[in-house]
């Protein structure tokens, strides 16, 4: 489902959960929003994977301690590495990956400039070469959509996927 919302119907919006949590023992957990800026990068692909994987790691999501959570994590990676090869072939290139933790769910921002809008390709042929990416991101996650700059060109392409049980 693609949708120009801003956010996923139960989302709180971009200031529920950004930042540091204080636990009640003062403890500090990790941080909830992670910002890889990709302008002018190499490898970028590779490189939003690695720093994606790294979140998951210090959020306690890898090394999965079962099959489901290894597939939640290696779905996470996927749409990622869709999002921002997207970005990438049909939007002059990614300029930012956040990554925003939610209790229930994580939610996948990348930004570019483009004014392309990202859409699965249909009828979607499973045989065909390329053109998969949106159709992956739209099977694997809750829910998906663009959000237009007012200020420039571009947008953030953002999906969200739920937090392994």
């Amino acid at each position: 489902m693609s949708t120009t919302r801003p956010f996923a119907a139960d989302d709180r919006g971009p200031d529920a959960g950004d930042g540091a949590q204080q636990g009640e023992t003062g403890a500090r957990e990790p941080e909830t929003v992670r910002r890889l800026q990709l302008s002018g990068e190499s490898g970028i692909v590779p490189r939003a994977r690695d720093f994606t994987r790294q979140a998951l790691r210090e959020w306690g999501w890898l090394p999965a301690a079962s099959a489901d959570r290894r597939a939640a994590a290696e779905d996470v990676l996927l749409v990622v590495s869709e999002l921002v090869t997207n970005a990438c072939l049909h939007a002059g290139g990614p300029e930012e990956l956040l990554l925003r933790r939610g209790d229930k769910s994580l939610r996948l921002e990348v930004v570019d400039g483009g004014d392309g809008e990202p859409a699965p390709r249909t009828p979607h042929r499973a045989g065909r070469p390329g053109g998969h990416g949106m159709f992956i991101v739209q099977r694997l996650c809750l829910d998906w959509g663009v959000v237009r700059r007012t200020d420039q060109p571009g947008k953030t392409v953002w999906a969200e996927l739920a937090a392994p049980s």
